[in-house]
Protein backbone atom coordinates (compact mmCIF):
# COMPACT_ATOMS: atom_id res chain seq x y z
CA UNK A 1 0.00 0.00 0.00
CA UNK A 2 1.47 3.45 -0.53
CA UNK A 3 2.82 5.21 2.82
CA UNK A 4 0.71 8.31 2.06
CA UNK A 5 -3.01 6.95 0.45
CA UNK A 6 -5.43 9.52 1.28
CA UNK A 7 -3.64 11.80 2.76
CA UNK A 8 -3.82 15.47 1.83
CA UNK A 9 -0.26 17.52 1.75
CA UNK A 10 0.39 21.41 1.53
CA UNK A 11 4.10 22.18 0.40
CA UNK A 12 5.20 25.88 0.55
CA UNK A 13 8.06 26.43 -1.97
CA UNK A 14 7.10 23.38 -4.06
CA UNK A 15 7.36 24.39 -7.37
CA UNK A 16 11.31 23.76 -7.67
CA UNK A 17 14.22 21.56 -6.07
CA UNK A 18 13.43 19.90 -3.55
CA UNK A 19 10.19 20.86 -2.94
CA UNK A 20 9.52 19.47 -6.35
CA UNK A 21 11.47 16.57 -5.88
CA UNK A 22 8.79 16.06 -2.53
CA UNK A 23 5.85 16.86 -4.13
CA UNK A 24 6.25 14.33 -7.24
CA UNK A 25 7.22 11.75 -4.33
CA UNK A 26 4.21 12.35 -2.10
CA UNK A 27 1.60 11.88 -5.27
CA UNK A 28 3.17 8.84 -6.49
CA UNK A 29 2.63 7.46 -2.56
CA UNK A 30 -0.80 8.21 -2.95
CA UNK A 31 -1.06 11.30 -1.37
CA UNK A 32 -3.28 14.98 -2.45
CA UNK A 33 -0.59 17.17 -3.07
CA UNK A 34 -1.53 21.38 -3.30
CA UNK A 35 1.80 23.32 -3.75
CA UNK A 36 2.07 27.07 -2.73
CA UNK A 37 4.50 29.18 -4.70
CA UNK A 38 5.79 32.41 -5.72
CA UNK A 39 7.09 30.46 -9.29
CA UNK A 40 4.38 30.45 -11.24
CA UNK A 41 5.82 28.67 -14.36
CA UNK A 42 7.81 26.11 -12.46
CA UNK A 43 4.52 25.11 -10.80
CA UNK A 44 2.45 25.22 -13.95
CA UNK A 45 4.80 23.35 -15.86
CA UNK A 46 5.57 20.56 -12.41
CA UNK A 47 1.74 20.73 -12.14
CA UNK A 48 1.15 19.67 -15.85
CA UNK A 49 3.98 16.95 -15.90
CA UNK A 50 2.60 15.55 -12.70
CA UNK A 51 -0.80 15.65 -14.24
CA UNK A 52 0.14 13.71 -16.88
CA UNK A 53 0.99 11.03 -15.27
CA UNK A 54 -2.42 10.63 -13.25
CA UNK A 55 -1.08 12.43 -10.04
CA UNK A 56 -3.15 14.47 -7.70
CA UNK A 57 -1.29 17.76 -7.88
CA UNK A 58 -2.20 21.20 -7.69
CA UNK A 59 -1.11 24.58 -7.35
CA UNK A 60 -1.94 28.14 -5.62
CA UNK A 61 0.04 31.13 -6.44
CA UNK A 62 0.89 33.14 -3.29
CA UNK A 63 4.02 35.23 -1.26
CA UNK A 64 3.33 32.63 1.87
CA UNK A 65 5.29 35.26 4.18
CA UNK A 66 2.61 37.42 3.14
CA UNK A 67 -0.58 36.90 5.66
CA UNK A 68 -3.39 37.19 3.36
CA UNK A 69 -1.35 35.02 0.84
CA UNK A 70 -0.82 32.18 3.16
CA UNK A 71 -4.83 32.23 4.04
CA UNK A 72 -5.44 32.14 0.15
CA UNK A 73 -3.15 29.01 0.07
CA UNK A 74 -4.35 27.24 3.06
CA UNK A 75 -8.22 27.68 1.85
CA UNK A 76 -6.73 26.76 -1.70
CA UNK A 77 -5.73 23.21 -0.46
CA UNK A 78 -8.64 22.99 2.73
CA UNK A 79 -11.02 23.61 -0.21
CA UNK A 80 -9.57 21.11 -2.90
CA UNK A 81 -9.29 18.17 -0.13
CA UNK A 82 -11.22 19.22 2.48
CA UNK A 83 -8.67 18.68 5.37
CA UNK A 84 -4.33 19.27 5.82
CA UNK A 85 -2.78 15.95 7.30
CA UNK A 86 0.98 17.42 6.20
CA UNK A 87 2.62 20.40 6.17
CA UNK A 88 5.75 20.76 4.53
CA UNK A 89 7.44 24.46 5.65
CA UNK A 90 10.20 24.46 2.55
CA UNK A 91 9.97 27.87 1.52
CA UNK A 92 12.85 29.73 2.21
CA UNK A 93 15.27 32.20 0.35
CA UNK A 94 19.04 33.16 1.10
CA UNK A 95 21.60 36.14 1.14
CA UNK A 96 25.15 35.32 0.62
CA UNK A 97 27.30 38.53 1.83
CA UNK A 98 29.34 40.22 4.54
CA UNK A 99 27.35 40.96 7.56
CA UNK A 100 28.38 44.60 7.75
CA UNK A 101 26.65 44.96 4.28
CA UNK A 102 23.56 43.44 5.25
CA UNK A 103 20.73 46.00 5.37
CA UNK A 104 17.28 46.13 7.29
CA UNK A 105 15.89 45.15 4.68
CA UNK A 106 17.63 42.23 3.72
CA UNK A 107 17.27 41.23 7.92
CA UNK A 108 13.33 41.63 7.97
CA UNK A 109 13.44 40.12 3.72
CA UNK A 110 14.98 36.09 5.00
CA UNK A 111 13.22 36.58 8.39
CA UNK A 112 9.57 37.37 6.42
CA UNK A 113 10.88 34.49 3.84
CA UNK A 114 12.10 31.85 6.37
CA UNK A 115 10.60 32.42 9.84
CA UNK A 116 7.50 34.55 9.55
CA UNK A 117 6.12 32.00 6.49
CA UNK A 118 6.36 29.11 8.83
CA UNK A 119 4.76 30.57 11.37
CA UNK A 120 2.17 31.66 9.47
CA UNK A 121 1.53 28.63 7.74
CA UNK A 122 1.59 26.09 10.79
CA UNK A 123 -0.91 28.64 12.73
CA UNK A 124 -3.70 28.30 9.65
CA UNK A 125 -3.01 24.09 9.55
CA UNK A 126 -2.69 23.23 13.45
CA UNK A 127 -6.33 24.32 14.68
CA UNK A 128 -7.64 21.48 12.47
CA UNK A 129 -5.07 19.09 12.88
CA UNK A 130 -5.67 19.60 17.16
CA UNK A 131 -9.47 19.15 15.88
CA UNK A 132 -8.55 15.46 14.44
CA UNK A 133 -6.24 14.79 17.09
CA UNK A 134 -3.54 14.23 14.23
CA UNK A 135 -1.16 15.91 11.79
CA UNK A 136 2.15 16.25 10.60
CA UNK A 137 4.56 19.16 10.40
CA UNK A 138 7.35 18.97 8.65
CA UNK A 139 10.51 21.94 8.36
CA UNK A 140 13.18 22.64 6.29
CA UNK A 141 16.30 23.97 8.24
CA UNK A 142 19.99 23.91 7.18
CA UNK A 143 23.12 22.42 8.16
CA UNK A 144 24.06 26.26 9.09
CA UNK A 145 21.81 26.16 11.87
CA UNK A 146 24.40 23.93 13.74
CA UNK A 147 27.41 24.49 11.43
CA UNK A 148 27.42 28.50 10.27
CA UNK A 149 28.40 29.49 7.07
CA UNK A 150 30.53 32.21 5.97
CA UNK A 151 29.09 35.14 4.77
CA UNK A 152 25.42 33.39 5.71
CA UNK A 153 24.38 35.25 9.38
CA UNK A 154 21.39 36.75 8.13
CA UNK A 155 20.63 33.17 6.46
CA UNK A 156 21.51 31.16 9.63
CA UNK A 157 19.70 33.31 11.70
CA UNK A 158 16.37 33.29 10.08
CA UNK A 159 16.46 29.64 9.83
CA UNK A 160 17.58 28.68 13.25
CA UNK A 161 14.76 31.14 13.97
CA UNK A 162 12.11 28.44 12.43
CA UNK A 163 14.26 25.29 13.64
CA UNK A 164 13.57 26.54 17.43
CA UNK A 165 10.02 27.63 16.94
CA UNK A 166 9.96 23.80 15.30
CA UNK A 167 11.18 21.81 17.76
CA UNK A 168 9.38 23.88 20.47
CA UNK A 169 6.03 22.92 18.51
CA UNK A 170 6.68 19.17 18.86
CA UNK A 171 7.20 19.80 22.75
CA UNK A 172 4.59 21.81 23.11
CA UNK A 173 1.72 19.76 21.12
CA UNK A 174 3.54 16.41 21.41
CA UNK A 175 0.23 14.78 23.18
CA UNK A 176 -1.95 15.89 21.11
CA UNK A 177 -1.01 13.65 18.64
CA UNK A 178 1.02 16.49 16.66
CA UNK A 179 4.59 15.48 15.19
CA UNK A 180 6.73 18.30 13.94
CA UNK A 181 10.12 17.54 12.60
CA UNK A 182 12.99 19.29 10.67
CA UNK A 183 14.78 18.42 7.66
CA UNK A 184 19.07 20.16 7.49
CA UNK A 185 20.17 19.42 4.70
CA UNK A 186 23.46 20.46 3.35
CA UNK A 187 24.44 21.31 -0.61
CA UNK A 188 21.90 20.49 -2.34
CA UNK A 189 21.83 20.41 -6.54
CA UNK A 190 18.78 23.01 -6.55
CA UNK A 191 18.76 26.35 -8.01
CA UNK A 192 18.93 27.78 -3.80
CA UNK A 193 21.62 25.37 -3.93
CA UNK A 194 23.90 26.43 -6.69
CA UNK A 195 22.90 30.26 -6.48
CA UNK A 196 24.82 29.80 -2.55
CA UNK A 197 27.58 27.86 -4.12
CA UNK A 198 27.89 30.80 -6.90
CA UNK A 199 27.49 33.55 -4.78
CA UNK A 200 30.11 31.94 -2.31
CA UNK A 201 32.65 31.48 -4.40
CA UNK A 202 32.23 34.92 -5.55
CA UNK A 203 33.54 35.88 -2.29
CA UNK A 204 36.39 33.25 -2.39
CA UNK A 205 34.78 31.00 -0.59
CA UNK A 206 34.23 27.44 -1.75
CA UNK A 207 36.43 28.17 -4.43
CA UNK A 208 35.59 25.16 -6.85
CA UNK A 209 33.28 21.96 -6.82
CA UNK A 210 36.31 19.90 -5.18
CA UNK A 211 35.51 22.00 -2.06
CA UNK A 212 32.36 21.09 -1.94
CA UNK A 213 32.86 17.10 -2.47
CA UNK A 214 35.45 17.48 0.70
CA UNK A 215 32.73 18.68 2.74
CA UNK A 216 30.15 16.45 2.43
CA UNK A 217 31.57 13.84 -0.59
CA UNK A 218 29.36 14.82 -3.24
CA UNK A 219 26.22 17.33 -4.07
CA UNK A 220 22.94 15.87 -2.72
CA UNK A 221 20.10 15.73 -4.68
CA UNK A 222 16.75 17.01 -4.30
CA UNK A 223 15.27 13.89 -4.35
CA UNK A 224 17.56 12.40 -1.50
CA UNK A 225 16.31 15.10 0.66
CA UNK A 226 12.14 14.21 -1.15
CA UNK A 227 12.91 10.65 0.63
CA UNK A 228 13.82 12.14 3.94
CA UNK A 229 10.74 14.36 3.83
CA UNK A 230 8.43 11.31 2.87
CA UNK A 231 9.74 9.26 6.15
CA UNK A 232 8.89 12.47 8.36
CA UNK A 233 5.46 12.21 6.51
CA UNK A 234 4.38 8.75 6.79
CA UNK A 235 3.54 6.67 9.79
CA UNK A 236 7.23 4.83 9.36
CA UNK A 237 8.34 8.17 11.92
CA UNK A 238 5.30 7.52 14.34
CA UNK A 239 7.36 7.97 16.85
CA UNK A 240 9.60 10.59 15.46
CA UNK A 241 8.66 14.55 17.19
CA UNK A 242 10.87 17.05 17.57
CA UNK A 243 13.94 15.74 15.55
CA UNK A 244 16.94 16.96 13.19
CA UNK A 245 17.51 15.23 10.40
CA UNK A 246 21.05 16.13 8.68
CA UNK A 247 21.05 15.72 5.19
CA UNK A 248 24.82 16.14 4.63
CA UNK A 249 26.81 12.84 4.33
CA UNK A 250 29.00 14.26 7.87
CA UNK A 251 28.82 17.51 6.89
CA UNK A 252 28.30 18.74 10.28
CA UNK A 253 29.89 15.57 11.52
CA UNK A 254 33.34 16.38 11.28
Amino acid sequence: MSRLQNKSVLITGGANGAGAASAKLFAEEGARVMIADRDAKAAGGLVAALQAGNLDVRFVHADISRPEEAEAAYRAAHEAFGRVDILFNHAGIIIVKPFLECTLQEWDELMDNNAKSAFLMTRLVLPEMLERGKGVLIFTSTTGVRAATHLEALYCASKSAMHQMARALAVEYRDQGIRANLICPSFVRTHHGEHEIEQLRSYGVFASENDVNAMQGRICEPEEVAEVALFLASDASSFVNGAEIFVDNTFTAV
